[in-house]
Order: structure tokens, then sequence, then C-alpha cells
């Protein structure tokens, strides 16, 4: 069986381990929503996972929900973004950027001015978030007009191309965590009565008419999915999630994608079994691993890559860390999400 120290081939992209930095919001843009000589060195700095997923980035203005967050939009956000993928590749690192369309879930504080929280119906998520005055009600969506759409799945594909502009070597569609693309899955979220909503198959259109826009850049074999059934984060719900990503797995595992990334904890659905009838690629785990558990799913089959979030965090040097059995540092909670340096690139490697 494979180890993590193994290689493997994603698509087109062979990566030296299986070894993935996580995506994970970290709140560090500056005012223009671009990446900052910080992000530069953040991502340097874990260069020798044998990917590295970015932060959630939005793909369109309607699309940021979180303070301090970054867009692909402008192009001083892509010439930003080239200059952070330029570094992960002259550490012989591989980048992979991150799509994340937030819908209904913002707060007008947090939002680029002069956009509204779009979602596929106006249903208000009974959550809070966090704003530079504290945490506020997340605000109240308006729902996407029919016509509309075909814009929304437009500015994915447009965000692809200025991705692979700025260097990246994959994109990943963020589909879980309450956010656009699940907002349009799920029952709770989607009361449409049009081609998108009711039914599965018109509550899956959506998703399956993004990723077809985003391969259409360069090839579904550079495009990569996340995804999470039965995930309640921010206030989301479903009917019958199984039902529901039965159907969505049942179409995107003959697209030839890049891998298929979800996080392990889906109450209620046994995610592997409709992974394994559905999607023959590449499969990531995510969501709580060490060094031992990440271990024991290759070994076991489950996955072929597993993702790590906060150890990747804390530990910089996580693979070599891993390769040589040292032990891990902790994590410092307070600055998950501060701005500035601290908790963010002064962690120091091994021994340092």
């Amino acid at each position: 069986m494979p180890t993590l120290f193994d290689p493997i081939r994603l698509g087109d992209l062979e990566l030296p381990n299986r070894i993935v930095m996580a995506p994970m919001t970290r709140s560090r843009a500056n005012p223009a929503d671009e990446p900052t000589e910080l992000h530069v060195e953040y991502y340097r700095q874990r260069s020798s996972a044998g990917l590295i997923i970015s932060e959630g980035v939005y793909p369109s203005p309607e699309g940021k929900g979180y303070c301090r967050t970054p867009g692909i939009v402008t192009p001083g956000q892509v010439d930003a973004w080239r200059a952070v993928v330029s570094a992960v590749h002259d550490a012989g690192g591989r980048f992979a950027m991150q799509l994340m369309h937030c819908g209904r879930i913002g707060h007008p504080l947090n939002k680029v001015p002069g956009t509204d929280a779009v979602a596929p119906s106006a249903v208000q998520a009974n959550a809070k978030i966090f704003t530079e005055q504290g945490m506020q009600p997340i605000m109240a969506p308006r729902a996407l007009e029919l016509a509309e759409i075909a814009g929304v799945v437009a500015a994915y594909g447009r965000a692809t191309e200025l991705a692979f502009d700025a260097g990246c070597d994959l994109v990943e569609l963020h589909c879980t965590s309450g956010y656009l693309p699940a907002q349009f899955l799920s029952t709770g979220t989607n009361q449409r009565t049009d081609a998108y909503g009711g039914s599965v198959p018109n509550r899956v259109r959506f998703v399956l008419e993004v990723l077809t826009a985003m391969s259409a850049v360069a090839g579904p074999q550079r495009v990569g999915l996340r995804i999470c059934p039965g995930n309640p984060f921010n206030d989301l719900t479903d009917a019958d999630p199984t039902e529901t990503f039965d159907h969505l797995l049942e179409h995107v595992g003959g697209m030839g994608l890049a891998y298929l990334h979800a996080m392990r904890q889906t109450p209620g659905v046994d995610l592997l079994a409709l992974r394994r009838a559905h999607f023959p690629g590449p499969f990531m785990f995510n969501d709580g691993y060490d060094g031992g558990s990440a271990t024991a799913t290759l070994a076991a089959g489950d996955a072929d890559l597993v993702s790590f979030g906060r150890h990747f965090i804390s530990n910089p040097d996580l693979v070599e860390r891993l390769r040589a059995g040292h032990p891990l540092a902790p994590l410092n909670l307070k600055a998950l999400y501060s701005p500035g340096p601290e908790g963010y690139t002064d962690y120091p490697r091994f021994g340092v």
C-alpha cells in the first residue's frame, strides 16, 4: 500500500508526496483583497507539501463573505497571487487555488461595497459571522434571478482563467460549508421552482455547470472538487444528502476531474460507499488527521491523499516532521484570524 511519502499523479500533475495542505481561511488580505508579502512567505514556508490548496478565494465580488479574504477578480489580485505561486514554485512546490463563493453567508461590513449577498432562495442563515466590529447576524440574501445564474457560472470560469494566469497548477471548487454551491444542492436553502430547484437533478445542475465552466478553461484534469455531504455548517440542511450526493457524484465521476476532496465527518452519509460507486479518480480525505491516522487511512485504501489543516499552520515543515517522527508544534488559536505575522509566518521549523 502507498505511504504518505510516495508520489502520486493528479491529472497531469505529479506530486512528490501525498501530504496536502488543506484550504484554510486566515483573514490576512489587504484592503484591496489582495495577498501580501505575508502570504508569499506563509505559503513558501509550506512548499514541501505534495500540494498546497489555497485559502478560499472569491471568484466574483458578490462571492466575498468574510473580512480580509482575497479575491481573484482584479488585475492587482491576479498579480499578487502570481507572486505567491511563483514563490511556491521556486521552492519546489505545487499550488491549487480554491474558489469560494459564500452566497448567502456574509455581512455588509465584510462585503465588497455595493454588492448583495445572493443565494438560490431568499432564506437567511440562522448564524453569526465575524466582522471588524465583532460578531454580527448573517445578512438576509437576495434570491438570484434565473437570468443571473449563467453569469455566476461564467464568473467561476473567468476566475479559473485568472488563477491559471497567476500560475496555479490546479483549481478547486469549494462545494461545502454552507456556501453557494452547497446552497444550491440543499433543500433547506434551495426553494426554487425553476430548472435549478425542486428535484435532485435540478438542485445539482448549478454545481455541474460550474464544474463544466471551470473544466473548459484548461481541461477537467486541472480541476478538483471539495465536498462534505451532511455538513450542517452555516445552518445548512438537506432532506436527503445521500440522494443528493449520489446523483452529484454519479455525474461528476465521468468528468475526469483531477481529484475529489472530502471532509471525513459526514453525518448519516456513507461517503466512502458513494465515492467507490461513482468516483474512480484520486480521492483526498481531510479533517483532524495526524501522521498515524493518515498513514492508516492510506493503508486501508480509504484515500489516496490526506490534507492537513491546523497541523500545517503550526508546522511549516510538517512533511519533514512526519517523515522523521519529530513532535508537532502546538497551534496558537488566538492568532488564527488576526492580521499580521503572529500565528501566521512566525512558526519555526523543527530545531530552530
